[in-house]
């Protein structure tokens, strides 16, 4: 079969696409989305969340190619840790024994061949404790206590950034809306959306450049640029329910092309709407002073079940 744009051998349908044309197709298609939801500001420092898996590496390389030259005096106060360096990678260790540690070696190759600073948070800076010892433990999900963990452990390595970039893809944030339709959790549809969170409610604003992109497409842009070596999947994977809605989801789009696509834009226009009502008001956790949506966040919650946490309600500095 030949490429849809000239005549040579194409290696992805959807439209059929050779190697060249189908890779500035999917950069022009991050370019595109970074441009039309303002994910990048034009001063500032970016960070990346890295897992070392195929979504985080690719949202990594392109805006360390397209930003990370642009070495200026930025003076956000993080100049002695990070000199003058714009683009900056974050990888958080859960503690999955014969996981992460491959992971991790992957974002470093990934990083020191680009010259791109990585800081590494762990588990156990925030808890005391890895994720796997924490599950054995305690009668908790691992997947509830890993993303709350982890997001808490990336807002405060990025303070003082103007946003921190992760690698969700549109399979991801369609997978998202559905679970949290279906489990009437429409509070969360705050964190959804290629850009959430403000400075002035105590975030570092949360951009997503992979927004509409397709996972296949992501996975087969990692594979051509030759940086993903495997593809694993967390062990604790196949225990969550968005592994049953992402089944679902994908049986569903193999007869009805391009649903997630649609289902991402309609959900933007509904959040709009949403915002403009006064939705998902913001308000200082009693106990850390992080911001929660009922004054009581679930990483406190969460530290205090596994004997981490403080008791006084004292906040932290």
């Amino acid at each position: 079969m030949r490429c849809a744009q000239c005549e040579s051998t194409a290696v992805i349908d959807g439209p059929l696409r050779c190697e060249k044309h189908f890779l500035e197709g999917f950069e022009e298609c991050v370019r595109r989305t970074i441009e039309e939801h303002d994910l990048i500001p034009s001063d500032g420092r970016i960070a990346v969340a890295v897992s070392g898996g195929k979504d985080s590496l690719v949202v990594l390389t392109l805006l360390h190619k397209w930003f990370g030259k642009e070495r200026i005096g930025i003076g956000d106060g993080l100049d002695s840790v990070f000199g003058d360096d714009r683009v900056v990678a974050i990888a958080i260790d859960e503690g999955i024994d014969g996981y992460r540690d491959r992971t991790l070696d992957e974002a470093r190759r990934v990083c020191a061949e680009n010259n791109i600073t990585l800081i590494v948070r762990s588990f156990e800076d925030l808890a005391g404790q890895r994720l796997d010892a924490i599950i054995k433990r305690k009668d908790a999900h691992p997947c509830s206590v890993c993303g709350t963990l982890r997001r808490r452990l990336l807002a405060d390595a990025s303070k003082g950034f103007a946003v921190i970039a992760t690698g969700h893809n549109a399979d991801d944030e369609s997978q998202a809306i559905l679970m949290n339709l279906i489990r009437g959790n429409t509070e969360l549809f705050a964190r959804l959306g290629p850009s959430t969170g403000t400075h002035d409610a105590g975030f570092t604003r949360r951009v997503k450049p992979l927004y509409f992109c397709p996972e296949r497409e992501v996975m087969a842009y990692a594979y051509m640029k030759g940086f993903a070596r495997g593809f694993e999947e967390c062990p604790y994977a196949g225990q969550s329910y968005r592994q049953i809605v992402r089944d679902a989801l994908n049986s569903y789009a193999q007869s009805h092309h391009g649903v997630r696509d649609r289902l991402l834009r309609r959900f933007l226009v509904a959040k709009s709407a949403l915002s403009r009502g006064g939705a998902g008001a913001v308000i200082p956790c009693r106990t850390c002073g992080e911001p929660s949506s009922s004054g009581a966040c679930k990483t406190c919650a969460i530290l205090r079940v596994i004997g981490a946490g403080s008791d006084d309600g004292e906040k932290r500095a």
